[in-house]
């Protein structure tokens, strides 16, 4: 065995048997021989132990076994067994290129400011066969707006990765986020615009657990900036109704499931600890009344405008009169809550806070990716927009505002900016992307329901 490995390669798999031994010799192609290789086998009931066993005699592959501790506990249990200077985790699942430890290794090498470094990689299909050239790039240094590497085939110095703690275990998701989160704000990372491992998109990928990604994202964003919260405060919640100029008068009047629009939105903001105020403004006084069926000190009602109601009007102003009431002095932020939207959560009311403090952004706002094809006119004809299909990237991929919620910092409206300089944004699902904007989608919106209930 290597005395002092200069990398450490660890493979986690848990029932990805069939893919093994290809991840493996892809360890064993690379163009440098000075890593170690660490097979951990958590728990499988597939053919996992028998395929580790044909690569038992390596001089540089060691092996062993966990008991269903998940990926994060392995990945710590593999950093305590790393003798290599830098770590990088492949998934039994993905396969590497043959140069990956060449190029991010050199790169380490030359770079001592850079703590992590990642490259662009291919997808593939269960096959091994590619369908994308997927590109990741670090768009402003250190900076929070951006992407987070993956978890897997990221190369990472060891000695940071145990100063910072190593992996959360409580989440069983967003590893790579993770990491990111806790190393950026005090060290250099790095990326490398050459794809340098096939990733494979299959059923069984943990990626397809899309509610355990999101609940384990809003956990960590919120733990990075709970010591910050009460810089932000007063944090406000605006709910804004009218009368006129939705599909039918007082669109917040309408129920779904026995509860109006509007109490469905009071519901959702009251549910939350991180509200000092919430306020319905409505220009339609009956709206008042719906607050006294609640107890609670927070709520308060704002008469609104009617002139500030039409749809090409800008919601600026109405949002100056209720803030001037509860932050005179415009430090806090404030989340607005639409009850065209009615399956928002919580939780995401909540997010919106912590990404535009995680982001230290000017306002943040939840959107939908959009997937289907885009095109624009030219004058050659049309030309499409977005993601290309063979070639994608980070800053190619194409959101819409499907006005779920949106949070802005206070001063902007003192700056005649709603959303100011730096606008940050997360990603929902599309089911809180729902909006009501008509008849048929109101009665949409109640087969929802009765399918959920």
């Amino acid at each position: 065995m290597m005395d002092s490995p200069r990398i450490t390669i660890y493979i986690a798999s848990h029932n990805y048997g069939k893919y093994l031994s290809e991840a493996i010799e892809s360890v064993l192609r690379q163009s440098v021989d000075d890593w170690e290789l660490i097979i951990i086998d958590d728990n499988s009931t597939d053919n996992t132990p028998e395929i580790m066993q044909r690569y038992k005699g390596h001089p540089q592959i060691s092996l062993f076994r966990t008991e269903s501790i998940g990926l994060p506990a392995v990945s710590n249990y593999a950093l305590s067994k790393a003798r290599g200077r830098y770590v990088i985790r492949l998934d039994g699942d993905d396969v590497f290129d043959e140069n990956i430890l060449l190029v991010l290794g050199n790169y380490l090498d030359k770079h001592s400011e850079i703590a992590l470094v990642f490259p662009d990689y291919y997808l593939v299909d269960i096959y091994g066969d590619v369908y994308s050239h997927e590109r990741r790039r670090i768009h402003n240094g250190n900076s929070r707006m951006d992407l987070p590497p993956n978890g897997a085939c990221t190369l990472v110095r060891k000695d940071v990765l145990a100063s910072v703690g190593g992996y959360r275990e409580d989440l069983g998701a967003q590893d790579g986020f993770d990491l990111w989160t806790k190393i950026m704000d005090g060290y250099k990372t790095a990326h490398v615009n050459t794809p340098l491992f096939y990733y494979r998109r299959h059923g069984e990928n943990l990626t397809t657990n899309i509610q355990r990604i999101v609940s384990a994202r809003r956990e960590i964003k919120m733990d990075a900036i709970r010591d910050k919260l009460e810089e932000l405060r007063p944090i406000v919640a605006v709910i804004p109704c009218r009368r006129n100029f939705d599909f039918i008068s007082d669109l917040w009047k309408v129920e779904l499931n026995g509860d109006s629009l509007l109490q469905r939105d009071i519901g959702a903001c009251l549910t939350s600890k991180l509200f000092d105020h919430i306020v319905v403004t409505c220009d339609n006084p009956e709206a008042e009344d719906i607050l006294k069926k609640y107890d609670d000190p927070r709520l308060r009602f704002v008469l609104r405008d009617p002139k500030e109601t039409v749809r090409t009007e800008s919601i600026g102003p109405t949002l100056e009169r209720v803030v001037k009431e509860v932050d005179p002095y415009f430090s806090g932020v404030t989340v607005m809550r639409y009850i065209q939207t009615p399956f928002v959560t919580t939780e995401t009311l909540e997010e919106a806070v912590s990404t535009l403090a995680f982001s230290d952004a000017s306002s943040a706002f939840a959107v939908e990716e959009i997937h289907s094809p885009l095109y624009q006119r030219t004058p050659h004809g049309f030309n499409r927009i977005g993601r290309r299909g063979e070639l994608s990237s980070d800053f190619d991929t194409v959101y819409r505002d499907p006005k779920t919620c949106q949070v802005i910092r206070n001063k902007n409206l003192r700056n005649g900016s709603l959303t100011g300089a730096a606008l940050a944004s997360f990603v929902v699902s599309p089911a809180e992307c729902f909006f009501i904007g008509s008849e048929r989608d109101l009665l949409m919106a109640r087969l929802m329901l009765e399918g959920l209930s």
